[in-house]
């Protein structure tokens, strides 16, 4: 998880661990204390890519924006190909 991480690395994120093994990245959305997150969870051989709004619980399923798969290197580039190019626009 933590080459996939490396790999997924972009200015705009914070990228961590969160629960459960699941990678979490983080934006502010202006909001103190709601930040835009990007959640990355095992599904079948690769990663299941969802998004949550600033105050959506991120224990539920969130909004799904994307798969990854491949190499740990790949798939982080995977990844931030998809932070740096989501547009966030509340609902």
């Amino acid at each position: 998880m933590q080459r996939v991480i490396d790999a997924a690395r972009s200015p705009d994120w914070s990228i961590g661990l969160g629960r459960a093994g699941q990678i979490m990245a983080t934006r502010d959305s202006g909001q103190i204390g709601m930040p835009w997150v990007i959640t990355a969870e095992r599904a079948g051989k690769g990663m299941r890519i969802s998004l949550y709004q600033p105050g959506d619980d991120t224990e539920v399923e969130g909004e799904a924006i994307g798969e990854i798969s491949g190499n740990p290197r790949e798939m982080g580039r995977q990844l931030r190909s998809i932070l740096e190019d989501v547009v966030l626009t509340e609902r």
